[in-house]
């Protein structure tokens, strides 16, 4: 029985021993969390690196380590993206594991350290246009300074020379300003007219990278100083991606397409019915990312409300077009312009000229491609392929004769529908396509005939 008792305490003993010391080895070891930057720089890769720096603060890691190879993107994004690693409490390095042109450069000068793999680039941080042309000055004038601030931003080093001292900047700003201005000229570094890009090589010589590596393993090994180290890395969630994916301008533009196409056809039928419920999910899919991420307040969502509404009440309650109309329009367009800017109730300081007009831009471009869809469908809606069972028949040229039309000017009849202005007048016991000349006719009122034009009869309603 005591042979017994001892083996179970050596047992015990040895079991708890190797716990503790499996214990204090992973308490030895570093933890590196990896965030992988991979892809075009949009609202997307700013959701992942703003995740990814929260949750390595949440684990207590000792660094963070960006793994990049983007050819850019947006600059706003890449702003917002440099700013959070600029102020990050955890060091932040970066790897170039090929590519960091343009809005990647910004965001790699803003790390603390840059370490890039050998025949890997950075540089070429130009402002272009979705055709890859240059934009104007005022937009490169803001790059400039945005890319000169993150160099400075690393301070200068104090070097001792023959006793005396020189401060030296651990990244020049006017390098960083060459890689955005080709009027930048640097003697040994770029010629004026030449836009800078470093090779790996270049980029160590003039202290914009801090060592050559060929993996993760060798930067965190034999830069970082990490023998023993465990690497935890973000995995973006099905909602990072599809709150990145409605955050895209072009995606932003197709949702307000698709919000006043729904409401220009919603008046343009009798009802409520499907272009009312795409109209209201498209809203809810601009403004909820946007909501989340904070950049759309409660104050902003209210004005577009209340602008449907004032449009509503122009179309429903007083015919016409005048200034509920017309406040109503303002307000819509201001409340989808100011949900993309990243303001503080009606502070807009922060707020940059490039984000303005891109935010400007994305609207505009929404509105105008809206526009042009709802003529393109309203000429072809009742005319051709499916959109030929999606509304009656308004070519009444194929069910009646234009004599017969001509004959109905003068006669009387009802609204079958409403007219706001277009819809259906009964005539006769007869249907007839029919347009008011006064906007919007309730059902049921009186109407009388007063011409006809592109095989419709137009109407106005008898006062009695």
């Amino acid at each position: 029985m005591n042979k017994i008792s001892r083996l179970l305490f050596f047992v015990v003993f040895g079991v708890l021993f190797l716990l503790n010391a499996h214990q204090s080895l992973a308490l030895d070891k570093a933890i590196v969390y990896k965030i992988d930057i991979k892809n075009e720089i949009d609202n997307r890769t700013r959701i992942y690196l703003s995740k990814g720096l929260s949750e390595a603060q949440l684990l207590g890691a000792d660094a963070i380590l960006i793994h990049m190879n983007t050819y850019g993107g947006l600059v706003d994004a890449a702003d917002s993206m440099r700013t959070a690693i600029l102020y990050s409490p955890i060091p932040v390095s970066v790897f170039i594991d090929n590519n960091a042109a343009s809005a990647g450069a910004l965001i790699s000068i803003a790390a603390k350290n840059i370490y890039m793999r050998k025949g890997a680039n950075i540089g070429a941080a130009t402002v272009v246009n979705q055709t890859g042309e240059a934009m104007p000055d005022k937009y490169q004038s803001y790059m400039r300074s945005m890319i000169r601030s993150t160099a400075e931003a690393h301070g200068k080093d104090t070097i001792v020379q023959g006793g005396d001292t020189i401060y030296k900047w651990k990244r020049d700003p006017k390098i960083a300003e060459a890689m955005v201005d080709e009027r930048t000229k640097i003697p040994h570094v770029v010629d004026s007219g030449k836009i800078l890009t470093f090779t790996a090589d270049e980029a160590v010589q003039w202290g914009y990278c801090e060592g050559i590596a060929e993996s993760v393993d060798e930067v965190i090994t034999k830069y970082m100083g990490y023998d023993t180290y465990e690497i935890r890395s973000y995995e973006p969630s099905w909602v990072d991606n599809l709150k990145g994916l409605l955050m895209n301008p072009l995606a932003q533009s197709l949702l307000i397409i698709i919000i006043i196409g729904g409401i220009y056809f919603e008046m343009q039928t009798p009802g409520i019915g499907f272009p009312s419920a795409a109209s209201v999910i498209a809203a809810v899919f601009y403004f909820a990312p946007l909501y989340i991420e904070g950049l759309a307040a409660n104050w902003e969502i209210l004005i577009f409300i209340v602008g449907i509404l004032l449009m509503l009440v122009e179309v429903f309650v007083i015919p016409g077009f005048g200034v509920a109309g017309i406040s109503g329009i303002v307000l819509i367009i201001g409340g989808l312009t100011m949900a993309l800017l990243n303001n503080t109730n009606f502070n807009f300081d922060n707020v940059s000229s490039m984000e303005a007009g891109r935010a400007s831009l994305t609207v505009l471009m929404g509105l105008g491609f809206g526009f042009a869809l709802m003529i393109w469908l309203s000429n072809r809606i009742g005319h051709k392929g499916i959109f030929r069972k999606v509304a009656l028949v308004t070519d009444l040229e194929e069910a009646v004769s234009g004599p017969v039309l001509t004959s109905l000017v003068g006669k009387e009849g009802t609204a079958a529908t409403v007219l706001r202005p277009s819809g259906k007048v009964l005539i006769e016991g007869e249907l007839y396509d029919g347009v008011s000349i006064q906007n919007y006719i309730e059902k049921g009122t009186p109407v009388k005939v007063v011409r006809f034009e592109n095989a419709q009869v137009y109407v106005q309603a008898i006062r009695l």
